[in-house]
């Protein structure tokens, strides 16, 4: 496979960033430590007196640890009316991340939007496995629902959402919220995410070559699955693309590059909920590769997150954004 030619060229600078993933080492804690080191030199500090960000523990999963949760809100809000929020699930392919990787985009949000923000550390794998981390957000999500009162927040307008494997997560747990019907989700906020474990019988020629591959892709299924990927009884609340029915879900804003591993899943995961009945937003940024936004100042990048900003506010009802 050679994609390069076809990477934009602002584009171009990002793939000398992209940390080099060897899962076949075994030294997840390593992984981790650089993944983190990129998000430390790409991460904004919080504006100074304009967002204030607070650490809560929520009640898990019954046996399950506390969650942590990030909560950032606006720094001096004024008047009684409730905000919308926002439920934030960082990326890693299941496998890697934390919550404070995500403090400059939630500030961003926040600052935007004018809403409350909560970044989910949801449990990784392979040391947890699959419901484990999907159980970690809703915990959080149903939190965020119960103390709406008490955090300034409408219950009516929460939206759930994240990048790759956060966006995987977001996707699930729309359909877990729906299934359960205790909390509504008024928006799902798609950012290329992690929707299926199974291999496509066609590959495409031009996708997954930078920043996440088919082995990383494959080695994340696996540690959130506990086996091999791609078996007949994998739920839809791990791997969302796996759902039978996808009507009655929330509006969805969901993008991806051209050159981005998911591509394909993603197009026919928009193509099946646009089928259900469900109001999509879908963009597709060409020569854009899984994770590229990290060149934030490129012209597509900006653009992005632009798209984002504008689709989370119309779903929240945002009155600012």
């Amino acid at each position: 496979m050679d994609s390069r030619h076809l990477v934009d060229p602002e584009l171009v600078a990002g793939l000398d960033f992209l940390p080099t993933m060897d899962f076949a080492s075994g030294n997840l804690p390593a992984l981790r430590a650089q993944l983190q080191e990129l998000y430390d030199l790409q991460a904004r500090e919080l504006p100074a007196g304009e967002v204030r960000q607070r650490e809560v523990l929520v009640p898990g999963p019954a046996g399950a640890p506390d969650v942590r949760v990030l909560v950032y809100e606006p720094a001096n809000r004024t008047g009684d009316a409730p905000l919308p929020a926002y439920l934030q699930i960082h990326g890693g392919g299941y496998v890697l991340g934390t919550a404070d990787m995500s403090a400059g985009l939630c500030a961003a949000i926040v600052n935007a939007l004018h809403c409350v923000v909560v970044s989910v550390d949801y449990r990784l794998a392979p040391e947890t496995a699959f419901p484990g981390n999907i159980e970690d957000c809703y915990a959080a999500l149903h939190w965020l629902h119960a103390q709406a009162g008490e955090l300034g927040v409408d219950p009516a307008r929460i939206g759930v959402g994240g990048e790759s494997a956060g966006g995987g997560l977001a996707a699930s747990l729309a359909l877990l919220a729906r299934d359960r019907g205790e909390v509504p989700v008024a928006h799902q906020q798609l950012i290329y995410p992690m929707l299926d474990d199974r291999v496509p019988r066609e590959v495409h020629p031009y996708t997954g070559e930078f920043g996440w591959t088919r082995e990383h892709s494959a080695f994340g299924w696996r540690s959130l699955l506990g086996g091999e990927p791609g078996g007949e009884d994998v739920s839809p609340y791990a791997a969302a693309a796996r759902a039978d029915d996808l009507a009655g879900l929330p509006p969805a804003f969901i993008s991806v590059g051209s050159l981005d591993l998911f591509l394909e899943d993603i197009l026919e995961y928009t193509r099946r909920l646009t089928r259900a009945g469900v109001k999509v937003e879908l963009h597709v940024y060409p020569g854009a590769y899984h994770g590229s936004d990290v060149v934030a100042a490129a012209r597509l990048s900006r653009n992005h997150m632009r798209d984002q900003m504008a689709a989370l506010a119309a779903g929240l009802g945002c009155t600012r954004g």
